[in-house]
């Protein structure tokens, strides 16, 4: 699932109600999975100068770089993590806990979205990769399916988040980012051929 799908999902299933106030926590736990992946981007292409075919194709599936990135979509850790906010002050344990539980709402959502590029969601328990036969993105596995189950999913988390607020800064923010999951997959979906 595309970054900004997460935010929104997490937000609105995560800081409604009494936990309104800790919609950053929601936001910033649903994005911290990805991040890795901007940053091992921002790297390759700006500083090592590797071609997109050479990021996404080959430095993105060696081994090393397939730890990092899923040490931060690991279950295990996050749970951990989450359990560990018990012991944190109780000022600021609600706040966590909306950051972890959008942790793993990230990594619930995205393991049946991805074919060939999911991440091992278990380590260090288990080196078990699941290959869902629906991709988000890929024509190959279904992906006009998974993509359009995650304009659904932002469509609802939008409608719900709008309902909720009355700040017209984040009524901007979420009407952008609906506006640019659309675009971006009519875009896709256009480039690829998928419609006419």
């Amino acid at each position: 699932m595309n970054t900004p799908a997460h935010a929104l999902i997490a937000v609105a299933s995560l800081a409604g109600g009494s936990r309104r106030p800790f919609a950053r926590h929601a936001v910033a736990g649903a994005l911290l999975p990805d991040i890795p992946m901007f940053g091992f981007y921002l790297w390759q292409r700006g500083y090592v100068g590797l071609s997109e075919n050479q990021i996404w194709n080959e430095t993105y599936f060696k081994p090393d770089w397939q730890l990092f990135f899923d040490t931060f979509n690991s279950a295990p850790l996050v749970l951990l993590g989450f359990a560990l906010t018990s012991l944190a002050n109780p000022s600021v344990r609600q706040g966590l806990q909306v950051f972890f539980g959008a942790m793993l709402l990230h990594i619930m959502v995205d393991l049946p979205l991805h074919h060939d590029d999911g991440h091992r969601h278990f380590l260090p328990l288990s080196e078990w990769r699941f290959e869902s036969p629906i991709s988000y993105w890929d024509p190959a596995h279904a992906g006009m399916y998974g993509a359009g189950l995650e304009l659904l999913c932002v469509l609802g988390a939008s409608s719900i988040i709008w309902r909720r607020t009355q700040a017209r800064w984040v009524r901007v923010l979420v009407g952008t980012l609906s506006a640019l999951s659309l675009f971006v997959y009519a875009g896709f979906y256009w480039v690829r051929g998928w419609v006419e």
